[in-house]
């Protein structure tokens, strides 16, 4: 059984992110824990008056609307094998979800964002991104224009400067296996460097395990460019890549992957789910 947390704030892009995490488990027993913490404050310093006038919730609480949406979820879920469960708390946002990852015995964060699109930088700081960097968990970003489809292409870029753990591999080996799925594994380069021995040794490991697991669904790439995130980027819309996958080892470039409201392509980051990995 998975268990997975779903954090929201009835907004339509943390809706999406839930529908989001039933498609992609789609043929797996799972527990749904949908999740609404009731703050003081919320990532945009707005008070929760001013976000329900907003939303033209007045007359409901927080725990009846989180119950109207547990009804809805069951309701248009069809699958035996998900259960839903709703959470409705107080206190900060992410001393909250750490709790209830503990307690839940979560297995993965699914959280959906906004994107940089007209919006101000600190809008997903507080939320998403504090999501991905102060919680030890594995966590998909949903972003607001996601496509209700299986992820096929799923890109993971790499420097080949870590080791790939048994916690690593199984994550990305679930993933392939839930949407099969094929994974295009990429290494940017400079022009005129190579890699070390460390680099060389932990792409001949990586190479061996896809070799035995997913003989046919994956691939190797080398792009040369001096911007790592402009060849992401490129290898992403040019590949029609679904997902990306990365391991929380440079938590710093996640955020500015995701986060960083001064992009080239605002498509890029308001489509494609992110899904950051933690050892």
């Amino acid at each position: 059984m998975k268990n997975i947390l779903v954090p929201t704030d009835f907004s339509e892009n943390s809706k999406n992110a839930l529908k989001y995490a039933q498609l992609l488990f789609n043929d797996y027993a799972c527990n749904f824990y949908i999740l609404h913490v009731d703050t003081a404050l919320n990532a945009q310093g707005e008070t929760l008056p001013h976000l329900r006038r907003r939303r033209q919730i007045l007359t409901e609480s927080p725990k009846e609307i989180l119950a109207d949406l547990l009804n809805i979820t069951k309701t248009t879920n069809t699958k035996t094998k998900h259960s839903f469960f709703a959470l409705c708390e107080h206190g900060f946002f992410i001393d909250t979800v750490k709790t209830q990852v503990d307690e839940k015995h979560i297995d993965l964060i699914v959280m959906g964002t906004k994107g940089v699109s007209g919006l101000r930088e600190k809008v997903l700081g507080s939320s998403a991104g504090d999501v991905v960097t102060k919680v030890q968990r594995n966590t998909i970003v949903v972003p607001e224009n996601v496509e209700f489809s299986r992820p096929k292409e799923i890109a993971f870029p790499t420097d080949f400067n870590i080791f790939y753990s048994h916690e690593i591999l199984s994550a990305i080996e679930e993933m392939l296996d839930a949407n099969s799925a094929t994974l295009r594994i990429m290494n940017v380069m400079k022009n005129g460097t190579q890699l070390n021995q460390e680099q060389e040794n932990n792409k001949a490991y990586l190479l061996d395990f896809m070799e035995e697991t997913f003989s046919k669904n994956h691939s190797f790439h080398t792009v040369t460019n001096k911007n790592v995130k402009s060849a992401i980027q490129c290898f992403v819309e040019s590949r029609d890549i679904d997902m990306i996958i990365m391991v929380a080892k440079n938590l710093n470039f996640i955020q500015q992957m995701l986060f960083d409201s001064i992009v080239e392509k605002i498509s890029f980051h308001t489509k494609i789910p992110f899904y950051v990995i933690h050892e």
